[in-house]
């Protein structure tokens, strides 16, 4: 049986709206990261999920508890929290100035003083550019591609372990993971090393199949435009 996955990305934080640097670490969501929730979880509360996930990091599990009050459909127990699923760890740039972050970045990757991270990963490719943050960091522990990539696969195949008895479910992910999914299993990114970076509340839609075997369909979808 395949299941349906709702992918959301949580609300805006605190470190999101002072442009800090925020993987493993934690900001508690705003006000505005709250109300654009709301919008989501309004129009997702007629829609019947069989069961409902989210990352082990607070923002995730405040975003999810949102979703659950807000439906009406859906009877949802005890949430699962899937660490698989966190956002990607950016070592010992956690909370320091993004665009500071990146600069470094773009040094190591030999790219000069840009600061635009997308401009960074077209022109060194997202395996480069993971690498380039790993060696960046004086700690080096900064996920690189290859972490990054078995984590992802850990994390599908753990789902696919849960959701074996269910048609729909979501989980609340994060916005550079949910990216790296979509490099990776979203057949319309056509192998690119970088797609748009999902909105805070964005719905991204996939199907993972009996197999174990899964694939984005919808991706970066604002439920309230």
């Amino acid at each position: 049986m395949s299941t349906e996955v709702y992918l959301i990305r949580h609300g805006e934080t605190m470190f999101n709206n002072l442009n800090k640097v925020q993987g493993w670490c934690d900001s508690p969501l705003t006000v505005k990261g709250i109300n654009d929730l709301k919008r989501t979880a309004r129009a997702l509360a007629q829609v019947h999920f069989d069961n409902m996930y989210s990352s082990d990091l607070k923002r995730a599990i405040d975003t999810v508890h949102l979703m659950k009050d807000f439906n009406q459909v859906s009877e949802i127990g005890k949430i699962r929290k899937l660490p698989e699923f966190r956002e990607v760890f950016f070592g010992s740039f956690e909370g320091d100035d993004i665009d500071k972050t990146w600069q470094k970045v773009a040094v190591k990757a030999g790219l000069g003083l840009e600061r635009n991270v997308s401009a960074i990963i077209n022109q060194v490719g997202m395996t480069k550019f993971r690498q380039a943050t790993k060696q960046a960091d004086p700690r080096h522990l900064a996920e690189n591609n290859q972490e990054l990539n078995a984590r992802m696969v850990r994390a599908i195949a753990k789902l696919h372990d849960l959701t074996a008895t269910e048609h729909r479910i979501l989980l609340v992910s994060h916005g550079d993971f949910i990216k790296t999914l979509g490099i990776k299993y979203w057949n319309q990114s056509n192998g690119v090393s970088d797609i748009p970076f999902p909105e805070n509340g964005s719905i991204t839609q996939g199907i993972l199949d009996e197999r174990g075997k899964f694939r984005i369909i919808e991706y970066n979808q604002m439920a309230f435009e």
